[in-house]
């Protein structure tokens, strides 16, 4: 695997809702998403990121998610190709719900 930033999901806050200067970027597809996703996180499936870019704050730290880092790995290369930085959530959704952290779901 690349060497990308990563956290552990036990040090990310819970809801991102009140979050100003931080950013939950979820890459993961619809059905995913409503299966099960964190609250307060921005939702971008990873094939509209380049079209919606502007949607993420450039001057907030991006987390990006999915569902194991797999996708979150790609994207955060794109990131960086275009001079963006991001940090990848270790485990994805699997290490999130593994560790008890909550999860809403639905649209």
């Amino acid at each position: 695997m690349p060497a990308f930033d990563q956290v552990p999901v036990t040090e990310l806050p819970d809801d991102f809702t009140a979050e100003t200067d931080r950013i939950l970027l979820d890459i993961r597809e619809p059905d995913e998403w409503e299966l099960g996703h964190v609250r307060g996180a921005l939702h971008i499936p990873l094939g509209q990121v380049p079209e919606r870019i502007e949607e993420i704050d450039p001057d907030a730290d991006v987390y990006v998610i999915c569902r194991t880092s797999g996708r979150s790995f790609r994207l955060i290369e794109y990131l960086e190709h275009i001079g963006r930085e991001a940090t990848c959530v270790e485990g994805g959704m699997v290490a999130w719900e593994a560790s008890g952290k909550p999860v809403e779901t639905g649209a």
